[in-house]
């Protein structure tokens, strides 16, 4: 019997196919499928306010189908919005993801791998989401992926500029990479200008392909960053995302106040210099693009300056002291080191 929307280019079954994969994949799937996603307010807590992020993973999803490999892109997509959360001082709580696509297949499901990973990560909850077959849009194998997380936090303890003072001490915590911001250029340096494919191996980086490298997915922060807003040792978090640091770091700060930050504490990652050098980029460009090694930037007194860094630190080398806070109406960043 001819099926009247299959005859158009959208099969049904497939979206149901996502949704059972979904329930058989999450603690949470009891409630998958339905009409919308159901989350009960965890108790404790006297004026809670939620927060909330939504956001995509931009064109680095294009390197996911030119290598083959959409695994971690669902990672990614969790990020993004969670970490600005975090970054609000809120906890994060649960996620809905919506992927469209010309056809649903196996990447389907290896970009919700990637969801769940992220949420598990996260320590959120999955509670639904959209996978939308739309073949007048997108061709068989393009597809895109956004998502939406919310967080929960006492009003009290939401973080705001006036939380953040001169003098506060500046800890950066380390990215694992590129993260999701400025593929357009990581692209445009690598393939085009270049003319590297995903396979091609790097003599900086013999051991993954250029494929591989740039496709790690970005931090999350939760597990650092939770305990210590739990223990309000923390005054304001940026989050370095699309705008590098002359963007993100003031959305933390008074107008009257600037970070100063010594770029010769952390170790930069190989990817970064590579970038710097195939691109024949200038470094205070590199400062105003990408996130440079560190994912998220945290002020703090300086009295605690010690025991956060102990408990970031507790397991790995995850953060570093890079500056402080300073009275400065001019400028909003200042940047000091060797190579400036």
């Amino acid at each position: 019997m001819s099926n009247p929307y299959q005859d158009a280019g959208v099969n049904v079954e497939s979206g149901y196919k996502i949704s059972k994969f979904v329930k058989q994949n999450i603690k949470s799937g009891g409630n998958i499928g339905n009409f919308g996603g159901v989350y009960e307010i965890p108790e404790g807590y006297k004026h809670p306010v939620l927060v909330s992020s939504n956001d995509g993973v931009g064109t680095k999803l294009l390197l996911t189908t030119e290598a083959k490999k959409w695994d971690t892109i669902g990672i990614d997509c969790v990020a993004m919005c969670v970490n600005d959360i975090l970054a609000q001082g809120a906890v994060p709580q649960y996620f809905l993801d919506y992927i469209s696509t010309g056809k649903i297949d196996d990447k389907i499901e290896e970009i919700l791998k990637g969801v769940i990973e992220g949420c598990r990560q996260s320590d959120a909850a999955l509670i639904g989401g959209e996978t939308a077959e739309m073949p007048g849009v997108y061709s068989a194998k393009d597809y895109d992926i956004a998502g939406f997380a919310v967080g929960i936090c006492e009003r009290e303890n939401l973080l705001n500029k006036g939380n953040v003072k001169a003098g506060n001490v500046l800890i950066g915590l380390k990215s694992s990479g590129i993260h999701s911001n400025g593929y357009s250029l990581v692209r445009k340096i690598f393939f085009e200008d270049n003319d590297f494919i995903v396979n091609s191996v790097l003599p900086e980086c013999p051991d993954q392909t250029l494929g591989d490298l740039l496709l790690t997915p970005t931090k999350i922060y939760a597990k650092e960053l939770v305990p210590l807003l739990d223990k309000k040792l923390i005054n304001g978090i940026s989050h370095i995302t699309g705008g590098g640091f002359f963007e993100n770091v003031p959305r933390m700060l008074p107008d009257i106040l600037a970070a100063e930050i010594n770029i010769d504490v952390w170790p930069r990652l190989p990817i970064f210099e590579i970038l710097q050098e195939y691109g024949k980029l200038k470094l205070l460009d590199m400062f105003h693009i990408f996130n440079m090694g560190l994912g998220m930037v945290i002020a703090v007194d300086s009295k605690n300056e010690l025991e956060v860094l102990n408990l970031l630190n507790q397991h790995e080398t995850m953060a570093y002291t890079i500056g402080e806070v300073v009275a400065d109406e001019e400028q909003d960043v200042i940047l000091r080191g060797e190579e400036l």
